[in-house]
């Protein structure tokens, strides 16, 4: 499957001969120091065209157009990634994807797959879940392309429980460290009812380089299932108090007066209908989700962001958002999703396609100064 001495092929070499990373519970991890600034870049056109030639074997990758949504600055673009990429371990061994053969999974070509998505549309700023490859794939591979990225595992991960795993799986975040300066850090155990839970999240506070402009960006995946409506609701709680507070921190250490933009993505595993959804969407922070823009009356979400089979019957969703401050930001552009034609009868994940889960892309611009302080 390609040369042997492939880009791909030497630049995977490279990052996996390296000392590997300490493990997140070791007290020598710092999870926003792990960029190599003297490693040798990889060109992403050049890494995605080896990409192309591993999965030769496979049905073409999906066809998505981006959809012009606003007229913001496009030489300042800020473009952001959320997906959630499906934990390798629980792909093969616990979601039961009863229309995925098993061979469409195996890793070998998985991650193939899942960097082709991500190198296709270069996003500045990248937020995934159910990453449980981060040591040995995602960060020494997006290091290579230039991110700097911070990793939070699950405390009990389902992963661990599974045999031949690789580790907890978890919320990961990347971002151009040419495009963007981290001023910090902070990871979050989701609290419901003063309870910790097995949810987290990273908020990163990053200055753009091109406007001086501070904003925060945060990750998170939220309780799974249905039944557990209430506990996602006060982790989306949990998160917006978080959120408040981080950004009142960053606003006294700039000494600004203006508000500190948002830009929340996740994996929310809530429908619109949920209270979790509502609270974002009439939040104080002044949150907006970037989807709606698809819609012709841009108050309604996609119709589906996950759509997979499983024993008990075919599961169609919209359970994964991008919230961003509509005071701040312009949506310039934000990536259709692919139709049911397109996805084929066997659903997610598939051959050409490596999650049940659908990325989301949008395109972000900075509002005027004098219009954001109004």
């Amino acid at each position: 499957m390609g040369s042997s001495t492939s880009s791909l092929y030497s630049a995977l070499a490279k990052t996996i001969s390296r000392p590997a990373l300490p493990h997140p519970c070791d007290s020598t991890y710092s999870p926003d120091t792990n960029l190599d600034l003297d490693q040798d870049p990889v060109d992403p056109s050049e890494l995605l065209r080896e990409c192309r030639e591993v999965l030769r074997n496979r049905p073409a990758q999906l066809q998505r157009a981006f959809v012009q949504t606003g007229h913001g600055d496009a030489r300042q673009t800020i473009r952001v990634m959320q997906w959630n990429v499906l934990a390798q371990a629980l792909g093969e061994g616990m979601d039961s994807f009863v229309q995925c053969p098993m061979d469409a999974l195996n890793w070998a070509e998985r991650k193939y797959l899942i960097l082709q998505e991500i190198i296709t549309y270069r996003p500045d700023i990248i937020c995934l879940q159910e990453v449980d490859h981060y040591f040995d794939m995602f960060q020494p591979v997006l290091a290579s392309l230039g991110y700097q990225s911070s990793f939070y595992p699950k405390p009990w991960s389902p992963c661990l429980d599974l045999e031949n795993n690789n580790g907890p799986d978890g919320c990961a975040l990347f971002f151009n460290h040419k495009r963007f300066q981290l001023l910090n850090t902070t990871h979050l155990r989701l609290s419901a009812m003063m309870l910790k839970t097995n949810q987290v999240a990273i908020i990163a506070a990053l200055r753009c380089q091109a406007t001086e402009r501070v904003f925060c960006v945060a990750v998170t995946h939220l309780k799974a299932r249905s039944g557990w409506e209430v506990l996602r609701s006060a982790q989306g709680s949990d998160l917006l108090r978080n959120l408040r507070n981080v950004a009142q921190r960053i606003e006294n250490e700039e000494k600004t007066d203006t508000d500190i933009p948002l830009i929340v993505c996740g994996d929310f595993n809530a429908e619109p209908s949920e209270d979790v959804y509502r609270n974002f969407a009439t939040s104080s922070l002044g949150l907006d989700s970037a989807y709606k823009h698809l819609s012709a009356d841009g108050k309604t979400e996609p119709p589906y962001t996950t759509w997979k089979i499983r024993p008990s019957g075919e599961s169609c969703h919209t359970l994964d958002y991008v919230w961003y401050s509509h005071r701040a930001f312009d949506v310039n552009a934000v990536l259709d999703f692919p139709t049911a034609e397109q996805i084929g009868p066997n659903r997610l994940p598939s051959y050409n396609y490596p999650s049940d889960h659908l990325s989301l892309v949008c395109d972000f611009s900075f509002k005027d100064h004098t219009l954001v302080s109004q």
